[in-house]
Formats: C-alpha cells, structure tokens, sequence
C-alpha cells in the first residue's frame, strides 16, 4: 500500500471523527521526531532580532545634541536639546525611548554607531537582501546569515538548529537555508486544531474522537503509524500553546502594541523551555520621507515601551541573562532634512542590543561634515555587529559571514 493510500485512509478515520482539518502543523521544535516533547537546557543562549522595516533615522534616535552640524542639517526635525534623554555631552536618545534610556542606565543596553556596509545601497530591496544574507556581493542570494548558521549547527547538534518567526507574512532572508526549515507564525490563532464546524457542545465530543483515531496503533503500515504519531503530536503541540498563553503570568505590564504581544510571547516560549535559539519580530514603518516627527516618534516609543517589558519579564522570571535582543533596519536616513520636513533614504545608521553582559556606546560615530553623496560614512561593519551575535550563540561567524568580521565587545 502506498504512502497516498495511507493518508487518505488516515484522513477518512479523522473525518469520521468529525474533523475538518489540521491548522498549521507543529513548529519542528514542538514535535520533533512525533513523539518526544523537547525542551531547552537550562543554560540554553537565546538570539531575538528585531528588524526596523523601512529604514530607520538613526540621528533622530541616537541624538548628536552636542554636534552644532547636526541642527544645522536640520533645522525643522531636530530633537531639541533640551528634550533629549541625554547619555552624555554629545549624544542622547530620543525623549520618546524612556524604556531604553532606563536600560542604558542600569548597564543592560549596547548602542552601536556607523553601522552599515561598503558601497551602501538605497534601495529598500537591495539594502534589506544584503542585510540578511550578509553578502553584499552577492546580487542574488539564496540564502540567509542565519540559515547558514543554522546549517553548521544541524551539521553538529540537530537539536539546537531551532528557530521561528512571528508576525511575518513570509520567511526573512535572514533564515533561508536549503537544508533547515524554519516556520513562520503570522499569529498564534493560526497554529490550533480545526475542529470541523457545529454547535460548540459537540466539539469536545469530536476531540475525543479524534483522539481514539490517533491512539489506535496499525500493525500493517509504519508510514500510517507515522501519521498517527505526528498527527498526535500537533494536537498535543497545539494544546500546549494554547495552554501556554492561558496560564502564563508576565513579570512586566506589556503595552499594548503588536510588537510588545509578539515579545511577550517569545518570553513566554523562553519561560516555558521550548528550545528555539533564535527568534524574529519586525516594526514596520520606518520609512519616514514626509512629516517624519510625529510617525517616527510613536514607533520609537514602541519599541522601547516593548523591549523594556520584555526584559523586566525575562528578568522577573531569572532568564535575562540567557537572552539577547538586536534591532537592525535596512539603512540610516540622509543627513539633511527634505522640503516635506522628513527624510529621504541614506546609509549609516545605528542600531541596539539588549545584552545581559556589557553596555554603552560602541563603535565610532560617524563625523556629521565628512559626508558620501549626503549620508554618514560607516565605521562598524555590519558584519562585525552579527559576528558578535554568532558568538554568543556560540557558533562560529567564519563559516557563516567569511573571514574577516571579528566579534566586538559588547555581548
């Protein structure tokens, strides 16, 4: 009997159960081998990205308020003065970052200037494929930083070759690898078990239906046994997800945005063990060209409104030292204001990491006269930002990144 002939006769049993259909299938982390439930090791290393969609205007976050240049640049969208969160005489972050100014003072936050690549790109598409191969020579790549590193681990420890993207339409770059699949949850709604349709007192009825159908053991067909295990296993899966966000209690109040309740799961999957290493969220928006103060404002407090809970609620549960967040977008703004008081597209631009080891600023800020073509020149590699990052996952950034990009000191 063919392996089709099974399935269908597994379905047909699942129909008479009265089920519909099966939603998502489990991430592989949730059912890996269809009969075993994995969890983290205790000390297991976490890496969360968090991408700024558009490009974000990192002057206008990282504020150069002791810099006269960069209000002449630009007279109607600088931060005033005596607004600015200030970090010292020169620089501070926008009034709007309470929640990153107050990790930056308790030595929990890394700010890392003149980020960027060679030969910068303003294209959207082209600037956001290089940021996620991590190849800039590469005009069409087929794969991401981050599947790659993937690819390595699966080649030594399967079992830590884990990851998941939440709030994506489609899989980044960042994780596209020809051999590791990585799942994207839009939502949490869209992983449950379908259930057919009906009146609601006859869906737990169905349920143990369904559940007799995959507990009964075939001594003819392995390949239907098989079906039976990972079919059992998404409604187990589906359950403990389910059950994860009823009964989880938060260490922090979330604000109620999309991207604080896409971190506040990732906490609570960190809480729970289940052992993906490496997590994405994006913030979209950040493509300021008109009326820039207003817009960029609401999205930088909502990024730093998210990712304060989400280290109070790591840290209320004794796991902040197991994580690291980093924001990446894919280019800074030009230097100038435009004539619509916003920005156009530039190239070096800054970005944070949430790091459980070491804070303060790092790298140099580029100088605000010596400009390319109206952008800031960058003086950290992109690259060198993501080595770091592969470190402390303990996994080595020359077979992902190529040679070259040494890890720097802020994790």
């Amino acid at each position: 009997m063919s392996i089709a002939t099974h399935r269908r006769e597994f379905l047909k049993q699942l129909g008479a159960a009265g089920v519909i259909s099966l939603g998502t299938m489990p991430p592989r982390f949730l059912a890996r081998a269809a009969e075993v439930t994995p969890t983290a090791a205790a000390d297991q290393r976490v890496l969360v990205l968090v991408q700024l969609a558009g490009g974000n205007d990192g002057l206008n976050t990282l504020v150069p308020h002791g810099d006269d240049a960069y209000y002449k640049a630009r007279p109607g969208i600088g931060i005033p003065k005596n607004q600015v969160l200030r970090i010292d005489d020169r620089f501070g972050l926008h009034p709007r970052m309470t929640g990153l100014k107050e990790l930056y003072d308790e030595g929990k936050l890394a700010i890392v200037q003149g980020v960027g690549y060679p030969k910068p790109d303003r294209s959207h598409f082209r600037s956001m494929d290089i940021w996620q191969s991590a190849q800039p020579q590469n005009e069409a790549p087929r794969d991401g930083w981050l599947g790659r590193a993937l690819e390595w681990q699966t080649d030594r420890d399967p079992r830590l070759a884990e990851a998941l993207t939440l709030g994506t339409e489609k899989l980044p770059l960042s994780f596209v690898s020809g051999r590791v699949t990585v799942p994207t949850l839009r939502r949490l709604e869209d992983f449950q078990l379908v259930d057919g349709q009906g009146p609601e007192s006859h869906r737990g009825l169905k349920r143990d239906a369904l559940n007799k159908v995959v507990a009964t053991t075939s001594s003819k067909s392995a390949e239907l046994n098989f079906l039976r295990r990972v079919t059992s296993t998404a409604l187990t899966s589906a359950d403990r997800l389910k059950s994860l966000t009823a009964t989880y209690k938060p260490s922090a109040d979330y604000p109620e945005t999309g991207l604080a309740n896409r971190l506040k799961l990732i906490a609570q999957m960190v809480v729970a063990e289940l052992p993906s290493r490496m997590y994405f969220v994006s913030l979209d928006g950040f493509d300021t060209h008109a009326q820039q103060e207003a817009g960029h404002a609401a999205l930088l407090a909502e990024l730093s409104g998210a990712i304060r809970a989400f280290e109070r609620d790591l840290a209320g549960h004794g796991l902040s030292d197991r994580v690291v967040l980093s924001t990446f977008s894919e280019f800074g703004r030009r230097v100038a204001e435009n004539g619509s008081l916003g920005t156009d597209h530039g190239a070096g631009s800054m970005l944070f990491t949430l790091t459980p080891k070491k804070a303060g600023l790092f790298g140099t800020h580029p100088n605000m006269t010596d400009l390319d073509d109206g952008d800031l020149k960058h003086t950290v590699d992109f690259r060198s930002v993501y080595a770091t990052l592969l470190n402390w996952l303990q996994i080595p950034a020359e077979p992902v990144l190529g040679a070259g990009f040494d890890p720097m000191n802020f994790v």
